[in-house]
C-alpha cells in the first residue's frame, strides 16, 4: 500500500501527537488526529480567562532546533509561524532565606555567582561542565531519537552507560562537583521538570544542563499556546485532519493488528496505523480490551514508578510586580530538599511546605494580560493520586497556601490584586488528561525506565500501533517528546 493510501491515526494532539503528525503527513501519508478537548495542545491547553492567556503546561523550550525541523521538513520556516526569544537568565532559583542564584549559559557570569557562595566550587562548575558534555554527547545526540526495540540496542551502549556513571542519580552526579549544598540543588533541579527526583534519576539526565548551555532557553511570544497554534496550521497546510471532542474509548483490534478507533460516541474512524499520544499506562489500560493484552504487559504497567503529580494555580493581577526580584522562570527552593523530595516520590505525603516554580512571562510578553496587568502559574510538585489524598477538598486550602505565602515572601498585596485564577491538580492529570494515577509526566526517568526499559514507541503487541509523548523513550520534557515523534516517523516509515 502507498503512503498516500496508508491511513494513520494519532490519538492525542499533545506535542508528542503534533509532531509526529506532522512528520507523518510530511511525508505523505494521509493523517488524522483524535483529540478529546476542544482545543489542542494536550497539556500545552490554552485557559483564556478575563482577558489573560494562560499556557495550560510546558514553558520552558530547549533545544528549538526540534521545532525548526518540522518546518523545514514541510518546506517552510519556522519564523514564519512564530518568534521565539531567548531567556538571560535561564532562571531565577531562590533558596529559603530569600538569596538567589541567576542560572545562565554565561559561564564567567555562572562563576563569579558560585565564587560569591563557595569559592572551591567554581573548580568544580568547571569539571561538571566538562563532564555533563559527555553526558550529553551520548545521552541526546546520539542516544534521543533513536528507538530502542530490542534488548541487544540495550546491551550496545551498556558498556557507555557505566562508563558516565549513569547507575548514579543525578543528585550524586552534582555533588562529586560542588560542596555547597544549596549550589549542589541549583545543579540538580533539572529532572523535577521531567518527572523525576534528583536522587532517583539517572544522572544521564545531567544532560539537561549542557543542553540548556548549548542551545539556551527560550520563550515562545504569545506563550506555548501560540507554537501549539503554529503546529496545527502547518499540519493542516500539509493536508492532515484534526478532529476536536473525538475522545476515543476503543482501539479496535483485529488478528493481533489494530484496525482503527472507535470514539466514546460510537464513531468509528478505521486506519492501518494508529499513533497513541495518550499516555501509555492509559493507552493500555483504557483503550485496548485486557482479552487482546498480555498478562506481562499488565503486569508491567502497574509494578512502573510513576512521576509525581502537580498542583498548577493560574493567577492574573490587576497590577504590575515589575519591581520585584522575580524572572520570567523562577525556582523558589524551600528549607526541605531531600525531605520534601522524599514525601512526594517515596512516602506519597502532601507535605506542609513545598518548593515551587513560579512563571512570569508578561515580563517577556506584557501582551498575555490586559494592559497594566501581570500574569503568573505557580507550580508545585504533589504526590501522585497513589497518595490517596483526596484533591476536591484539599484543592482550594492548598491553593490558600501558595497564595499566603508568595503574598509574604514575593508578591505584596497578592490577595487584594487579584484579577482572574484557575488551578489544575491530580484529579485533572487522571480525569482529563488521562495519565495514570493523575502523574503529571508519566514514568519517572530512574535508569531502570529509561531507554529499552521504556515502553517502545512501537507496541510489544501490536506491529502496526506506536507510541509517542512523555511516557515512551525517550522521555518527557520538549525534546523529549519531540525526539519521540522523530522516532515514530523512522519506525513507520521503514515499516520497523
Amino acid at each position: 500500500m502507498g503512503r498516500n493510501n496508508l491511513r494513520i491515526l494519532v490519538i492525542g494532539s499533545g506535542f508528542g501527537g503534533l509532531a509526529s503528525a506532522i512528520r507523518l503527513a510530511a511525508r505523505g501519508y494521509r493523517v488524522k488526529i483524535l483529540e478529546k478537548r476542544d482545543q489542542a495542545g494536550g497539556r500545552a491547553y490554552v485557559y483564556r480567562i478575563n482577558g489573560f492567556l494562560f499556557d495550560g503546561g510546558p514553558t520552558i523550550i530547549t533545544a528549538p532546533f526540534l521545532f525548526d525541523e518540522l518546518f523545514t521538513l514541510a518546506g517552510r520556516r519556522r519564523d514564519d509561524y512564530f518568534q521565539m526569544v531567548p531567556l538571560n537568565p535561564f532562571y531565577r532559583i531562590f533558596d529559603h532565606q530569600g538569596g538567589c542564584f541567576d542560572y545562565s549559559g554565561d559561564p564567567d557570569a555562572m562563576r563569579q555567582q558560585i565564587a560569591l557562595r563557595s569559592p572551591p566550587d567554581v573548580q568544580g562548575y568547571d569539571a561538571f561542565i566538562r563532564s555533563s558534555q559527555a553526558i550529553f554527547k551520548k545521552g541526546f545526540e546520539e542516544l534521543a531519537d533513536q528507538p530502542f526495540l530490542r534488548l541487544a540496542d540495550m546491551l550496545k551502549v551498556a558498556p557507555d552507560l557505566a562508563r558516565l556513571q549513569s547507575y548514579r542519580s543525578v543528585y550524586g552526579y552534582a555533588s562529586r562537583f560542588f560542596r555547597d549544598d544549596f549550589l549542589r540543588q541549583v545543579f540538580s533541579f533539572h529532572p523535577l521538570l521531567v518527572g523525576g527526583s534528583p536522587f532517583d534519576t539517572t544522572s544521564i539526565y545531567a544532560l539537561i544542563p549542557y543542553l540548556e548551555r548549548e542551545w539556551g532557553v527560550h520563550f515562545a511570544m504569545g506563550g506555548t499556546g501560540a507554537v501549539v497554534q503554529a503546529l496545527v496550521r502547518l499540519y493542516e497546510e500539509l493536508g492532515g485532519e484534526i478532529a476536536y471532542n473525538a475522545e476515543a474509548a476503543e482501539i479496535l483490534v483485529e488478528n493481533r493488528r489494530v484496525t482503527g478507533v472507535r470514539l466514546i460516541d460510537g464513531t468509528v474512524h478505521p486506519a492501518d496505523t494508529v499513533v497513541s499520544n495518550a499516555d501509555v499506562a492509559f493507552t493500555y489500560r483504557c483503550l485496548i480490551p485486557e482479552v487482546y493484552r498480555r498478562k506481562c504487559t499488565n503486569r508491567r504497567i502497574d509494578s512502573m514508578k510513576y512521576s509525581m503529580s502537580l498542583f498548577v494555580w493560574y493567577f492574573g493581577t490587576k497590577r504590575r510586580y515589575t519591581g520585584t526580584p522575580l524572572r520570567h522562570h523562577n525556582i523558589i527552593l524551600g528549607p526541605r530538599y531531600k525531605g520534601l523530595l522524599d514525601d512526594v516520590f517515596h512516602k506519597h505525603h502532601l507535605a506542609q511546605d513545598f518548593s515551587l516554580y513560579l512563571h512570569m512571562p508578561t515580563l517577556t510578553d506584557p501582551s498575555l494580560a490586559p494592559e497594566g496587568h501581570e500574569l503568573f502559574y505557580v507550580l508545585s510538585p504533589v504526590p501522585h493520586l497513589g497518595s490517596g489524598v483526596d484533591w476536591r477538598t484539599a484543592a482550594r486550602p492548598y491553593r490558600d497556601r501558595l497564595l499566603q505565602f508568595l503574598e509574604a515572601n514575593y508578591l505584596p498585596d497578592l490577595s487584594a490584586n487579584l484579577a482572574a485564577e484557575h488551578w489544575i491538580d491530580p484529579l485533572h492529570f487522571q480525569e482529563t488528561l488521562n495519565s495514570h494515577l493523575g502523574a503529571g509526566f508519566s514514568l519517572q526517568p530512574t535508569l531502570t525506565q529509561s531507554a529499552w526499559f521504556r515502553p517502545h514507541n512501537r507496541s510489544e503487541e501490536f506491529d502496526n500501533l506506536y507510541f509517542t509523548g512523555a511516557g515512551t523513550h525517550p522521555g518527557a520534557g520538549l525534546p523529549g517528546v519531540l525526539s519521540s515523534a522523530k522516532i515514530v516517523e523512522k519506525l513507520v516509515t521503514e515499516g520497523g
